[in-house]
């Protein structure tokens, strides 16, 4: 892994209490090359009602205005972390809530620099008790797209997708949803988690680079004894559009399936769900003719072989101290 600027950062005082007596909190933003974006999600910590102890921005190497951006925020207890490399979303996020859990924070929340919290959204968490919680996102019209799993299901072999049903699947609007609703994966937009599950489960594992970390981590953290709630009024403003429909013959497809293999291998209840991804590999390998060309084949066969080295859990990866 590509090491942090050595250059000191000042380091807020995470035992002093916060004037409400809630949890300390630190805030886990990974960004790279998006800083008009970065920016408006650093106002909406900068208008929370409760103020995050410390903001790690985890900078991925960018080469736009993201630094500018960054030394302008003297209104927020700001640690960055500026890699010499992109290390990717999980890269990053491994990075900073390593940096967070050693500052002794009792909740770490991780953040994309692609949304803009309520300014009740961090209170609203820390009231919760559960370890492990999640925002609930929607899109600048107001409307719900939460795309965390209520059934991620990896025990059924005839499941051509594991996540069988989404809080936005299930609920046409927020105001629908029950108080609290208990799911089954994350993404790293939103989702809090406090420091005696970090202690348990480690931190996530940043050989997957993108996609399918957060998914990785709900399952270890689940399989752990630590229940996921999603808390319909804590409020996440997602600025972009979700687009997921990548290229699979593309660097990203490689990604997808890799990583979609590699959370079937740790995890699948049985063997016939273990083997579904040398299936699917064998069927997306034959269609590739069909599909419009050979370099999805030679993707999804490359991700098939690099996945069988993964299949091992990572260790408990214990952060210092």
């Amino acid at each position: 892994m590509a090491a942090p600027d050595p250059t000191p950062a000042p380091t807020p005082d995470p035992t002093a209490p916060t004037p409400t007596g809630l949890p300390s909190a630190a805030v886990v933003v990974v960004t790279y090359n998006r800083a008009d974006l970065l920016e408006r999600m650093l106002d909406g910590l900068a208008a929370q009602t409760v103020r995050p102890a410390e903001v790690v921005v985890v900078d991925n190497a960018s080469t736009d205005h993201t630094a500018r951006v960054l030394a302008a925020r003297t209104d927020l207890p700001l640690t960055v972390l500026s890699m010499t490399e992109n290390l990717g979303g999980a890269g990053g996020f491994h990075a900073g809530t390593r940096a967070a859990h050693e500052a002794g924070h009792d909740r770490i929340w991780l953040m994309d620099d692609d949304v803009v919290p309520a300014p009740d959204c961090l209170a609203t968490l820390l009231a919760r008790p559960e370890p492990c919680l999640m925002a609930v996102r929607e899109d600048l019209s107001g409307a719900l797209v939460e795309k965390a799993a209520i059934r991620f299901d990896l025990d059924n072999p005839l499941a051509v997708r594991p996540k069988t049903a989404s809080v936005d699947s299930t609920y046409a609007s927020r105001a629908e949803m029950p108080e609290s609703v208990p799911v089954e994966n994350v993404a790293f937009e939103g989702f809090m988690v406090s420091r005696e599950v970090v202690d348990a489960v480690g931190l996530p594992d940043p050989s997957f680079f993108i996609f399918y970390d957060d998914v990785d981590y709900a399952v270890r953290a689940r399989r752990a004894g630590f229940p996921i709630v999603a808390v319909r009024d804590a409020v996440l403003v997602r600025q972009l559009d979700f687009n997921q429909q990548h290229d699979l013959a593309g660097w990203k497809g490689y990604y997808m399936y890799r990583n979609l293999f590699v959370v079937h291998l740790r995890y699948g209840g049985n063997a016939a769900v273990r083997a579904k991804p040398y299936l699917v590999a064998l069927a997306v390998a034959l269609l590739s003719p069909l599909r419009g060309g050979r370099a999805e084949a030679r993707n999804v066969i490359r991700a098939m072989r690099d996945a069988r080295g993964m299949r091992a859990v990572p260790g408990p990866a214990r952060p210092r101290g």
